[in-house]
């Protein structure tokens, strides 16, 4: 069976990842990882707001959710393909970086909290009386999102 650190090593070695690595293709994929990444937040904290009653008050949740969710999954593909691109130029540094591995569990919870907060909007509340469960789902977004920035903003500066 081969090793975690013998995968990192070859996947560092390949020659898609020396292309990114050593040439302009790194800080134009790490750009547009940024914007994949604004995509996802603007779209979320649209919801989010939305949710708490702190914004756009005269659209639905179901019409948020219809508007900002092709928006989301753009953000998140785009994200997602570029993480991956910055990720082999060095997977045995980042899988190390402890920044980083914040960030993952981060994205985890957050793909949880996701979930909770959908099944909390399907059980057939009303509108106007959005569970406690799915208001303080919208609040642990908003912070696990700030976090999941600042993770990703540190991972560069750690070693």
């Amino acid at each position: 069976m081969i090793s975690l650190d013998h995968f990192w090593n070859w996947l560092a070695n390949t020659e898609l990842a020396f292309q990114i690595g050593a040439t302009f293709w790194f800080p134009l994929i790490e750009s547009i990882h940024v914007v994949g990444v604004g995509l996802v937040l603007g779209s979320i904290l649209m919801v989010d707001l939305r949710l708490l009653g702190l914004a756009a008050r005269s659209y639905t949740v179901a019409i948020m959710l219809r508007e900002t969710v092709l928006w989301s999954w753009l953000g998140f593909i785009l994200a997602l393909i570029t993480g991956l691109g910055m990720f082999i130029t060095r997977p045995d540094h980042y899988a190390a970086n402890p920044a980083f591995q914040i960030k993952l569990l981060l994205l985890l919870l957050i793909g949880a909290n996701v979930f909770a907060v959908h099944q909390g909007l399907r059980s057939g509340i009303g509108e106007e009386t959005l569970s406690f469960g799915v208001r303080l789902g919208a609040v642990l977004s908003l912070i696990l999102w700030v976090g999941v920035v600042l993770a990703g903003r540190w991972t560069g500066h750690l070693n």
